[in-house]
């Protein structure tokens, strides 16, 4: 037996990749891309001391990742993606 903490990632092939997307619906693809990109832009506006101008884009972030990750989940709850990049 292994310890999952033991195991080291290992890169998918290109071909690989493409045959997975292939059985993945279209909308869940660009939902995950979204939830990707809407949780890099809520880590980026981190800190204490933010402007209006930068709690606003957060929150808008914050939508963006909720509405993505709703679509996530309603196909496979594991799907959803968080903020701080835990799993």
């Amino acid at each position: 037996m292994t310890a999952s903490h033991l195991l080291v990632p290992v890169p998918i092939p290109d071909r690989v990749a493409a045959l997975i997307g292939s059985c993945t619906p279209p909308h869940i693809l660009q939902a995950e891309l979204d939830a990707d990109c809407a949780a890099r832009e809520v880590r980026r506006f981190r800190g204490p001391r933010l402007g209006i101008e930068d709690q606003a884009d957060r929150e808008q972030a914050l939508s963006e990742l909720a509405r993505a990750n709703k679509v996530l989940s309603a196909h496979h709850p594991l799907l959803a993606v968080h903020p701080d990049g835990t799993w």
